[in-house]
C-alpha cells in the first residue's frame, strides 16, 4: 500500500540540509570579532526569547515536570553547550572547509553507534550509504586533508572531536527518547535556555574582562543569523525529522551541509568549484539516496525508521 509523501517532512529535510550548511559560514564570520562563548550564549539566549514568545501566543508555556526536564538536559549539554560550543571554539582557527569534512564523521559514528545499541538493524545498504557519502566529502577536500595534521590546527581539532561525539551520542539519546514527548518547542524552549544559562556564566568565567565595543555588526548579525536560522528554525526541523526517521537518515545530511558549505565559499568568497566538487556532489547525492531509499512494503516496514 502506496501512501503520498510527507511533505511537511521533506520540507524539514530541507531545511536541516540547508540551513546547517550556513552555519559553518555564519560561525566564522560570528567569531572575528566576537568571543565563542558569548556568540553560543546570545544565540541560545535569543532563541530560547523567540520560543517563549511563541509559546506565550499559543499558550502552551508550561512546567514540563523533573522527569521531562532531565530528559532536555542531557541534549541541552551534548548537542547545544558542548557541540555548538565547541564547533564555535574550534573554527576560531580551524578553516569552515576543514570543519564541515571533520563534521562529516557524525553520519558515522551515529549509525555505529545505533547499531551497537540496537537502535536501528544492521544494514549493508545503511553503511554503503554512509561510506559513500563520507567518501564524497573526501574528495571535496582531497587536496587538503593534510591540514588535519596541522600543528596549528592542533587545539581546534580536538575540540571538535569533542564536538562530533557529543552531537552525535546526542541525537542517539534523543532518538531513544523522542516519543515522550510530543511539544517540540516547549523541549526547545527549556533546551535552550539550560544551554544559554551554561554559556553565559562560561563567557563571565573565560572572557570577563571583554570588550564589547569590539564587536562588528558583521558578526552580530553572523550571531542573530545563526540564533533565528541555525537554532530556532532548525533544530525544530531536526527534531520534527527526528521523530520520522532514523538517527543516521537525518545526520548523513550533514553531506549536504558540505555541499552548501563548499558552494558559499565559492560565492561569497570568491573560492573556485572545480570539477573534483562536480563528482564529490554527485557521490555525496547517492550516498543520501542509499541511506533514505525504502521501498513502500505497508505499515511493517514503515514503522522501521520510526
Amino acid at each position: 500500500m502506496n501512501e503520498k509523501p510527507d511533505f511537511k517532512l521533506l520540507f524539514c529535510l530541507f531545511i536541516v540540509a540547508v540551513v546547517w550548511g550556513t552555519t559553518y559560514l555564519g560561525i566564522r564570520v560570528a567569531v572575528e570579532t566576537m568571543q565563542p562563548w558569548y556568540i553560543t550564549s546570545t544565540r541560545q539566549g535569543l532563541a530560547a526569547l523567540i520560543v517563549l514568545v511563541i509559546l506565550l501566543y499559543k499558550k502552551q508555556l508550561a512546567w514540563i515536570g523533573w522527569e521531562n526536564l532531565k530528559l532536555q538536559f542531557i541534549p541541552a549539554i551534548l548537542m547545544i553547550v558542548l557541540a555548538n560550543g565547541f564547533t564555535t571554539i574550534a573554527e576560531q582557527s580551524v578553516p569552515s572547509g576543514l570543519t564541515s569534512i571533520l563534521s562529516a564523521l557524525s553520519p558515522l559514528v551515529v549509525f555505529l553507534g545505533g547499531t551497537m545499541i540496537g537502535q536501528q538493524k544492521i544494514s549493508l545498504k545503511g553503511f554503503i550509504g554512509v561510506m559513500v557519502g563520507f567518501l564524497g566529502v573526501v574528495f571535496i577536500f582531497r587536496d587538503g586533508l593534510g591540514d588535519i595534521l596541522d600543528p596549528n590546527y592542533k587545539t581546534g581539532i580536538f575540540f571538535l572531536s569533542i564536538a562530533i561525539l557529543s552531537w552525535s551520542v546526542g541525537t542517539i539519546y534523543t532518538k531513544m527518547h523522542t516519543h515522550k514527548s510530543n511539544n517540540i518547542a516547549l523541549n526547545l524552549f527549556y533546551q535552550f535556555s539550560i544551554a544559554a544559562i551554561i554559556q553565559f556564566v562560561l563567557a563571565l568565567i573565560i572572557n570577563p574582562d571583554v570588550d564589547f565595543n569590539t564587536w562588528s555588526l558583521r558578526s552580530i548579525l553572523a550571531t542573530l543569523y545563526l540564533s533565528v536560522f541555525g537554532s530556532v528554525i532548525a533544530f525544530f526541523a531536526y527534531h520534527y525529522a527526528l521523530k520520522r526517521v532514523t538517527a543516521t537518515q537525518i545526520t548523513v545530511l550533514n553531506y549536504i551541509n558540505t555541499i552548501i558549505a563548499v558552494f558559499l565559499g565559492w560565492l561569497l568568497l570568491d573560492e573556485k568549484i572545480t570539477f573534483d566538487f562536480v563528482i564529490a556532489t554527485a557521490l555525496i547525492i547517492l550516498g543520501v539516496f542509499i541511506t533514505n531509499y525504502k521501498r513502500t512494503r505497508g505499515k511493517a516496514e514503515q514503522s522501521e525508521a520510526k
